[in-house]
């Protein structure tokens, strides 16, 4: 089998810390200028670290689909994400990780998807109708959208909802995220956390326990409860699960709420990210709102939508489709460790090299999606999907660590969705348009405020 040794890449400069300062700073902008620079496979040396950057599909794939187990998470990744989450099945490698996304599994399928249903559509009901009455109105959407996805994970987490007594603890835990985000994508470009007894670390402190405080409460509230009283929610799965192809074991004290982090974390800040960018889209295409809407109206009228009714709304679908092509959460981060020696392509990499692979690239790349900053839905059309490259379009990952809750989170977009447009038409408030930015995910660097005209 032929191989080349190193792809194109920048040349090294003060032991690649100036590339660093650079991923800091803008690492999109980064990814996408060496893209166009060097090409589909490129190399860089930080330090000691051998990185090759992949940005063809075909190479994705062979990383993400790998056979033979020859690739791990990044460690730094991981260590970051374990600071918040624990080892959770977001973190955890090998026998461990198997384990725990076998048990937890069964919680995220298709039969529970009807249940979820009912709590998502009860939630966004209750946010949406408790706007103000007024014909048109200009909302903070973006925190609209968080504040809904959140109530939506602790109905279906814990059981339980945010009312107006506890709108406070809320608030507190939406700025936690958006702290830990913040600092959690600065800590990616150092080779080690600093302990969080420093004097600096007080914020991301602070908001760890903030986290920490909501998710141990729910837990020990249930454990309170009397014997014989069995909830079908997350957390009573979580409770009552037991690895009948494995060790036939529970989960522990401390996995229950690693795990428990982990779902109130990724279970709503991604959903409020997507369903951000999508409100941007629509307040933007109006005639492609217009025709998502006639579609919802023809098939729900005004009652609320069900699990049922998700696969008589494809074009609403589409939409939701297109805007996380241009607008995908998880924008970066996909990063593995080579395990020992592997040829991805013509390249042979070494035992212990880094591969990062950016999906925000290949979704903006114009080779599989022609004119690809332009909005169109058409693209996940029956047709246009066929005609899709594998591989060109990871919203939620690819391969054994495809994101568990992929269906959880477009059941429950697709039902805000179709709730927001059975009231509401979206139109954009004046001013620059929004800039994504980073920081673990993708959101508008501003905010995004919008105008709601009640229909």
């Amino acid at each position: 089998m032929s191989f080349t040794l190193l792809p194109p890449g920048p040349r090294q400069h003060g032991f690649g810390l100036p590339l660093l300062r650079q991923m800091r700073r803008d690492y999109l902008g980064l990814a996408r200028q060496m893209h166009t620079t060097y090409g589909d496979a490129v190399y860089t040396r930080i330090g000691h670290e051998r990185t090759y950057e992949f940005f063809h599909p075909e190479l994705v794939r062979e990383v993400l689909l790998d056979p033979s187990r020859s690739f791990i998470r990044w460690e730094r990744g991981t260590q970051v994400f374990a600071e918040v989450h624990g080892q959770s099945v977001l973190v955890t490698e090998g026998d461990t990780w198997q384990r725990q996304r076998r048990m937890l599994q069964p919680g995220f399928g298709p039969k529970r998807m009807a249940g979820y249903a009912q709590h998502m559509a009860a939630a966004a009901a209750q946010a949406l109708d408790a706007l103000p009455p007024q014909a048109q109105q200009t909302v903070d959407y973006g925190h609209l959208m968080t504040q809904l996805t959140m109530d939506v994970v602790l109905r279906t987490l814990f059981s339980q909802q945010i009312q107006a007594a506890g709108r406070q603890e809320s608030l507190a835990a939406e700025q936690a995220v958006q702290v830990l985000s913040r600092l959690g994508m600065e800590e990616f470009f150092w080779p080690a956390s600093l302990p969080y007894w420093l004097p600096h670390k007080w914020p991301a402190r602070r908001a760890k326990r903030t986290l920490d405080t909501l998710v141990r409460r729910h837990i020990q509230q249930r454990r309170a409860e009397p014997p014989g009283v069995e909830k079908t929610d997350l957390l009573g799965m979580l409770i009552a699960v037991r690895d009948e192809a494995g060790d036939q074991g529970a989960l522990s004290e401390q996995e229950i709420h690693d795990q428990c982090m982990t779902i109130f974390l990724a279970g709503h800040e991604t959903t409020a990210s997507a369903l951000t960018w999508w409100g941007h889209c629509m307040a933007s295409q109006p005639a492609c709102a217009q025709r998502a809407q006639e579609e919802v109206d023809r098939v729900l009228g005004q009652r609320p939508p069900r699990y049922e009714d998700l696969p008589a709304l494809p074009y609403l679908a589409q939409t939701l489709k297109e805007s996380l092509r241009l607008y995908p959460p998880a924008a970066s981060l996909i990063s593995r460790r080579a395990t020992r020696p592997v040829q991805v392509g013509p390249w042979q990499l070494p035992r212990g090299a880094l591969v990062r692979i950016t999906p925000w690239v290949l979704q903006h790349d114009a080779r599989w999606f022609p004119e690809p900053e332009r909005f169109d839905p058409e693209r996940f059309s029956d047709a246009g999907q066929a005609a899709q490259v594998r591989g060109s379009y990871l919203p939620f990952g690819a391969g054994p660590r495809v994101c568990i809750g992929n269906l959880f989170a477009m059941t429950e977009m697709q039902l805000v969705a179709a709730m927001l447009l059975q009231r509401f038409q979206l139109t954009p408030v004046a001013g620059p348009p929004p800039q994504p930015v980073l920081n673990v995910t993708l959101r508008p660097a501003q905010g995004l405020r919008l105008q709601l005209q009640r229909r």
